[in-house]
């Protein structure tokens, strides 16, 4: 079978030819293969967005060209996990989606669209958002910084008397410092986009749901929302603190028909940039066991945990954390 952008890695890695492309690709930058293990069951083409810009596009039609005597052949069906999307689960509803211009924010606000739901997606990239919408026409997007509350006030307003949904995906990195070499500017920033703007959100759109006696609510937290050495002080403090946010709304308001639940991702292949200025002390302690994640997922694996949970399909599911993160929370 012919190697192609969406076979996956280890496929590549075990064809004769493909594996010898894929090492000396390695090779280049003072790498091997075993650092691949996380990423197997990915598709090739994935490595453009791991590579957060190193690897353009064109290094991956090269070895496809490479492993296929100069051509690159017709894509086949793609191996592993394929999305399904459920036609119509989304009838009627109107979600908000933030981050929505990329990443798992993109793939949800994608998903949603596809699976019949009115989406306002909001993003700080107008111009990503304007790709968004030309792929989907029928979004409608905000664009705007959610740290400020006109911007918030913007997103309400955009969907109208009656909101059914929030999915707060919007988040950033922090630059792995410990607490005791956290910049003020670092943790300002860092806390300002991950919690303070989903609270804010959700403050928003609360009474409405209240009024309609019904409403769904998601929180993106981590990995390291569930423990200490995932990630540096500001984004650890910000995702455990989503966590408390979620449980403390979804008693709050569970009995007037709401729901608010929290998926916690490891992995995944976003290739959202990291800060520059990052701690060397913080990156050190942090890696071996970063380096222990057992799989990383795709953003279309996380928009399926997502939409599960914002969906009618997870009725009796409120103050739920769910650990999507190939079982990385396990070990």
């Amino acid at each position: 079978m012919a190697l192609t952008a969406q076979s996956s890695i280890g496929d590549w890695l075990n064809d004769p030819t493909g594996g010898e492309l894929i090492k000396g690709l390695l090779a280049q930058s003072g790498a091997n293969a075993d650092s691949l293990a996380p990423i197997l069951g990915l598709p090739l083409q994935q490595l453009v967005a791991l590579s957060q810009g190193q690897m353009p596009q064109s290094v991956v039609d090269d070895l496809v060209r490479a492993a296929n005597g100069g051509e690159i052949p017709a894509e086949t069906e793609p191996t592993g996990w394929v999305e399904k999307v459920t036609p119509g689960r989304f009838d009627g509803k109107t979600i908000i989606v933030t981050g929505a211009a990329s990443g798992i924010g993109k793939a949800t606000a994608s998903r949603i669209a596809r699976e019949g739901g009115r989406v306002i997606a909001a993003d700080i990239s107008a111009e990503k958002l304007d790709a968004l919408k030309a792929q989907f026409p029928g979004i409608i997007t905000v664009a705007g910084d959610l740290t400020k509350q006109d911007a918030i006030d913007a997103v309400i307003a955009a969907a109208g008397d009656r909101i059914d949904g929030l999915a707060n995906i919007a988040g950033i990195n922090d630059d792995f410092s410990p607490a005791g070499e956290t910049p003020d500017a670092v943790w300002d920033r860092v806390i300002a986009i991950n919690l303070t703007a989903p609270f804010k959100l959700m403050r928003a759109v609360l009474p409405l749901m209240e009024a309609a006696g019904t409403g769904s609510i998601l929180n993106v937290s981590s990995e390291a929302g569930l423990r200490g050495n995932a990630s540096g002080n500001a984004y650890t403090a910000s995702k455990h603190g989503i966590i408390g946010v979620t449980k403390s709304a979804a008693f709050m308001y569970g009995p007037k028909g709401i729901r608010v639940n929290s998926v916690a991702p490891g992995g995944v292949a976003t290739g959202i940039p990291m800060p520059p200025n990052m701690s060397e002390v913080g990156s050190a302690r942090l890696a071996p066991f970063q380096q222990a994640i057992p799989t990383v997922a795709t953003a279309e694996h996380l928009a399926a945990s997502i939409t599960f949970l914002l969906s009618d399909d997870a009725v009796n599911i409120n103050g739920a954390i769910v650990a999507s993160d190939g079982g990385w929370s396990v070990q």
